[in-house]
């Protein structure tokens, strides 16, 4: 969801190398925690959501109403910078503080990630990240179809060197450019060239993002019959919709039941968001016979907690067996990446 004011990615060339992604959970951690792989974790300034500290509800129980004659600024101010709630996790203070703050989370909680940036500086900042994390890191940089960058040429590179082993958030539907969209087709191209898994926005956006930043940005593309063009178009692309459509649970369903390969994740859903609704929500698809293919996404932003909020989510839900948990937390995503347990 980290899409406030999008910064384009720029044309960029990095003489770093990265090792080999190959991956193996190390098993469990010190603390006896059993592996979780996060398909959603962002590396990021800790200003991009605005100046440092920041606040946010984990979850919301309500969302602030907003009259029209407010500034749009103020509202999002009391969504995602100052909201009221009895303990709002707390932003990192800095850039090393958001980072050394969240890497320590994962190495208490067991937790490797796909880590993507949406930053100006996006490669720089995940190859931070993974400097300092290692193998917990799984970097990922997304494409922006608008402006054309990363190039083909690039992404292509950066993949042959392992630089990075996806492509992800892909966050057009914040520019209101739909999966289907010309600009689109040569990036799924690619990923189904090169067997690369792609991870798209398809779900909310922060409260009342086209009047925030986002004047393109519009909900009914959060559907995830928005896909079944590139699907049916690009069979062998590994991909998966980044927060599952919420709330059009319908329109999930019906999409995971036709395309078999499709896979999502339930990133800030499952943490910032009302949980009776969140495990309703939740639910309707493992009932629906798709437990399979649900993976544990934190989308933790500059939050650092958040990534904690949303284990203990999955971990704490009653009407999940220990069965499920697992699956959610780890083992879907190993069988979506083709890892090494």
């Amino acid at each position: 969801m980290t899409r406030f004011l999008w910064k384009r990615l720029p044309l960029f060339v990095c003489a770093a190398f990265w090792a080999p992604l190959v991956f193996a959970p190390a098993g469990r951690a010190q603390g006896g925690d059993e592996p979780i792989i996060d398909m959603h974790l962002h590396a990021l300034h800790a200003d991009e959501h605005g100046q440092p500290p920041l606040y946010l509800c984990a979850p919301f129980s309500e969302w602030p109403v907003r009259d029209p004659q407010e500034d749009p600024q103020v509202y999002f101010e009391r969504v995602q910078v100052k909201p009221a709630c009895a303990s709002p996790l707390r932003s990192g203070a800095n850039d090393d503080d958001l980072m050394q703050r969240t890497i320590a989370i994962m190495r208490k909680r067991n937790v490797y990630a796909v880590t993507n940036s949406t930053s100006d500086d996006a490669l720089a900042v995940v190859e931070k990240w993974k400097k300092a994390g290692g193998d917990r890191v799984m970097p990922a940089i997304p494409f922006d179809a608008a402006s054309g960058k990363p190039t083909l040429e690039e992404l292509r590179e950066l993949v042959k060197s392992k630089r990075i082993m996806a492509f992800a958030e892909i966050s057009s539907q914040y520019e209101g450019i739909a999966p289907t969209d010309a600009r689109m087709e040569p990036y799924f191209a690619l990923a189904e060239e090169l067997d690369v898994p792609v991870g798209i926005h398809v779900g909310p956006g922060p409260p009342g993002t086209p009047y925030i930043g986002d004047p393109a940005y519009r909900m009914k593309m959060s559907s995830l019959l928005t896909l079944e063009g590139v699907l049916v178009r690009h069979p062998k692309l590994r991909l998966w919709a980044m927060h599952a459509g919420w709330p059009l649970a319908d329109d999930t369903i019906a999409t995971l039941y036709a395309h078999p390969q499709l896979y999502v994740d339930i990133a800030i859903i499952d943490f910032a968001f009302p949980r009776e609704q969140f495990y309703a929500f939740l639910h309707r698809l493992i009932d629906a016979g798709f437990e399979k293919r649900i993976m544990f996404g934190s989308d933790e932003m500059v939050w650092p907690d958040a990534l904690s909020a949303a284990i203990d989510t999955i971990q704490n839900d009653p009407g999940l067996s220990a069965e499920q948990k697992r699956d959610i937390l780890y083992n879907n995503a190993v069988r979506f990446l083709r890892l090494k347990k």
